[in-house]
């Protein structure tokens, strides 16, 4: 076999073992700064005469080209750059649509000749020096009519330098970068059509619970209304306090409605947002059972809480929404009142708070989604219990965020107790 033979033979093995590396790289789950930056890492690996390169892509909104990655730069001070269209060897190839070979300075120099004093100065910065390469090739990154950029290697003084017959390779090489780039777009396109139809989802969600659960509410409302508004009836003071008493009741059942979906909502978007700080969990639940107690003249609120019971990094704002949620669901499933104790307890790593009720219990086979969005133990007993089914979902969602967890424990007709666990501060281990 002649020498120039054994080269050629060699040469495309490297290229093919450099194609077979980029290709992997491509396919990888990687975010597409670090997956060009894993590409470029690749090329300089394999491609001998490639001694800095960088990729260049259009950016439309301010018209010029900015570097996406490169190697043998300071890319901190590369990324200054912003080529016009049509300037220097980017601009040329890009409006060229082919590669080219640039084999010796004059020729560099000539395609360069029309790069801005501005860009020139960054150049020479992130290189080091001001001297022009010995050889370039330059290659468009596109897919089909599409155009995102160029592909530029460049070799300085190693023995080895870019030719003709190596530009085939080099398109090759920004044809898998354009792919990776088309690849991202269109996931980046797909995530806005899964997040428009999560949203999209969501609304009509929203809407039915709202028609569905604010009509009870409605017509109770209108129908006492209704009746004190008879001129032919002639109600006494404690028949029109009583039925004020019934739409005022109703109306606050409506606002806890609408607010729990509002709560939903903002937990379907991620806009959960924890803003932590020192509390004492024996006072939150006491405010709140004072709110929920001056509802119900039917049931007794205990608290018991250690006298050591620890000091807990939290959102007020959202613990209150737990206790508020929980304790409304003691009252509503405990309909012929009772005691209701709320406990805390200390633990190694966290706390727990338990809030047991005396109501009607949950069945087994309801424990299993009772913290899942819109479900609503359903038999004779909840018939006319109002609600969404969401605040068990909502306190799950809060809790969660702040590392702890939820759950129950019950039985059919001896009440229920549910439980919710929030880290100590010695314990955590970081902000969300």
């Amino acid at each position: 076999m002649s020498s120039s033979n054994e080269e050629k033979i060699n040469r495309l093995s490297r290229e093919l073992y450099a194609l077979i590396e980029v290709a992997k790289t491509v396919t990888s789950p990687l975010e597409l700064p670090e997956l060009l930056e894993a590409i470029m890492e690749k090329i300089v690996g394999v491609l001998a005469a490639a001694d800095v390169g960088a990729v260049m892509l259009w950016d439309q909104s301010p018209g010029l080209f900015r570097p996406a990655s490169a190697f043998g730069y300071d890319f901190d001070v590369l990324k200054k750059m912003g080529l016009r269209a049509g300037e220097s060897i980017t601009g040329k190839i890009y409006d060229e649509g082919k590669a080219r070979l640039f084999s010796c300075p004059d020729e560099i120099a000539e395609a360069m000749s029309d790069m801005r004093p501005a860009n020139r100065t960054v150049m020479a910065r992130a290189f080091g020096s001001d001297e022009l390469p010995r050889s370039t090739v330059a290659a468009p990154i596109s897919v089909e009519d599409r155009r995102f950029g160029v592909l530029v290697l460049e070799n300085l003084d190693g023995p080895t330098v870019f030719d003709e017959e190596g530009l085939p390779f080099v398109q090759t090489l920004a044809d898998l970068i354009a792919f990776a780039i088309e690849r991202a777009r269109l996931e980046a396109e797909a995530n806005i059509v899964q997040e428009m139809q999560r949203v999209e989802r969501l609304r009509s969600e929203v809407m039915a619970t709202l028609s569905h659960e604010l009509r009870m509410p409605l017509t109770v409302i209108q129908g006492y209304s209704s009746a004190l508004l008879l001129e032919e009836v002639e109600w006494g003071d404690e028949k029109r306090r009583e039925f004020l008493s019934l739409i005022e009741q109703e109306c606050e059942d409506m606002q806890m409605m609408i607010k729990d979906i509002l709560d939903t909502s903002l937990i379907e978007v991620d806009q959960l947002s924890i803003e932590r700080e020192s509390l004492r969990l024996q006072h939150l639940a006491n405010d709140i059972a004072m709110e929920v107690q001056r509802r119900s003249d039917i049931h007794r609120l205990v608290i018991d809480f250690p006298a050591n019971f620890p000091i807990v990094e939290a959102d007020p704002h959202w613990i209150k929404q737990v206790f508020r949620n929980i304790l409304e669901n003691a009252v509503k499933y405990s309909p012929d009142g009772g005691l209701i104790v709320i406990k805390g307890e200390v633990r190694a790593e966290d706390v727990v708070i338990s809030i047991s009720d005396q109501g009607i219990g949950i069945s087994p086979e309801d424990l299993i989604p009772l913290f899942e969005k819109y479900f609503r133990v359903r038999d004779s007993a909840t018939l006319h219990v109002s609600g969404t089914g969401l605040g068990l979902p909502i306190a799950r969602a809060i809790v969660e965020a702040h590392g702890g967890r939820i759950w129950a424990e019950s039985k059919l007709g001896q009440g229920t107790t549910l439980y919710f666990s929030l880290p100590s501060v010695g314990s955590m281990t970081g902000d969300d």
